[in-house]
């Protein structure tokens, strides 16, 4: 069913599907066993898809905590009265701390000169300041070698103002079935892990398992897992949708601003790439851009549904509108299209009738990945919450 209602002051938006969303966390939770907790990903603004309003829908159907990547993020969830656990899952700024101690985030933490002063932030309070120990497994990205994880922490645990809540790495190729440099991987997070343990030092929650490993790695889920774009409906890899089926969150609709039958050969947009090609061709216009997250790389390149039939983009796509084209006389090979009115819901992403648009398509087509597109239409689209 497409949703027509949409913001007073602009015909675009986002819808978001609350129930899909629920359906999504419980298929995850679904996958735990015992006491295994979910940490749910809401980081950039949840994937564009409204991180305070996705966060208090997953905590109804199931969250244990919530991760973040920067401090303002767990700022807005605590301010929003979210009181789970909040993770940063990467290393503030050290002019940060006492920010993180106010608002009971738990940073990741793997550089002694930040544990300092993150502990001495938390005693001037007089309160404990809980990190999580980020290890690097071999993504290189943050966290200390696998190797020195246990003499950093040496270095870490001596901070009465310090408190271990959690131990965590992050996997390169969890999306790889069978893969050596996972079973590499994982084998040092254990074993890094395993020595932390032996020398006396807490560990916290251990975990390490994302979103594509919660599906293919069930022995890795240990005491937590970190699941982020599947929880949108949007599935981290091929491989993974014939273990878990997921449903969208996320549809992209607008309305027709204007529709002209301009005589043949006339252009359209910038550049006049695109010409008129013959008689009763109609061209409608839609108000999204590549300011709202409509890479201009798919000028003339994608579709879009009206009444349910697809209709393809027509010229450059403008920094806020984009032009699409029906043939609203038949073929032998085709119908008719729909003939267009000023006022008629477009869907860019998502289903109308029997058609849909999904954020995968579109992502093939830009050659990038489902995650970039869904973050890029949170920019500015105003969100409905269905």
């Amino acid at each position: 069913m497409v949703v027509t209602r949409c913001p007073d002051t602009r015909w675009a938006w986002v819808e978001i599907d609350h129930s899909a969303l629920r359906r999504n966390v419980k298929a995850y939770k679904s996958l735990l066993k015992g006491k295994t907790r979910m940490l749910c990903v809401v980081k950039a603004d949840a994937y564009g898809h409204g991180a305070v309003s996705c966060a208090r829908t997953m905590r109804n159907a199931g969250a244990d905590a919530f991760a973040v990547a920067t401090v303002d993020e767990g700022v807005e969830l605590r301010e929003a009265g979210i009181a789970e656990p909040i993770v940063i899952l990467s290393q503030p700024p050290a002019k940060s701390v006492r920010t993180i101690v106010e608002y009971r985030l738990e940073p990741a933490v793997y550089d002694a000169d930040f544990a300092l002063a993150l502990g001495e932030a938390a005693v001037s309070r007089g309160t404990v300041a809980r990190y999580h120990f980020a290890i690097d497994t071999g993504m290189t990205r943050i966290g200390v070698p696998w190797n020195e994880a246990r003499e950093a922490r040496r270095v870490f645990d001596f901070h009465r103002g310090l408190e271990c809540a959690g131990t965590f790495t992050h996997f390169a190729t969890a999306d790889v079935p069978n893969d050596w440099d996972w079973e590499l991987a994982y084998k040092h997070f254990s074993e890094a892990v395993a020595s932390i343990r032996d020398a006396g030092m807490s560990v916290g929650i251990v975990h390490c398992d994302n979103t594509p490993g919660t599906v293919l790695h069930p022995n890795a889920h240990r005491d937590m897992v970190r699941v982020g774009i599947g929880l949108y409906g949007l599935q981290p890899a091929r491989v993974c949708e014939r273990y878990l089926p997921l449903d969208p969150v996320m549809s992209v609709r607008a309305r027709l601003t204007r529709v002209a039958e301009p005589p043949v050969g006339s252009g359209v947009s910038y550049g006049l790439t695109w010409r008129v090609p013959k008689d009763g061709v109609q061209v409608g216009t839609v108000p999204i851009g590549y300011a709202d997250g409509l890479s201009r790389t798919l000028s003339g390149r994608m579709d879009v549904l009206v009444d349910g039939q697809r209709l393809h983009q027509v010229g450059r796509i403008c920094m806020d509108q984009f032009m699409i084209a029906s043939d609203m006389r038949p073929l032998l090979s085709r119908p008719a299209q729909p003939e267009l009115h000023e006022g008629d819901v477009v869907t860019v992403i998502g289903r109308d009738g029997d058609e849909e648009i999904s954020m995968d398509e579109m992502a093939e087509l830009r050659g990038t990945i489902n995650y970039e597109v869904a973050c890029n239409f949170g920019m500015r689209l105003d969100k409905i919450n269905c």
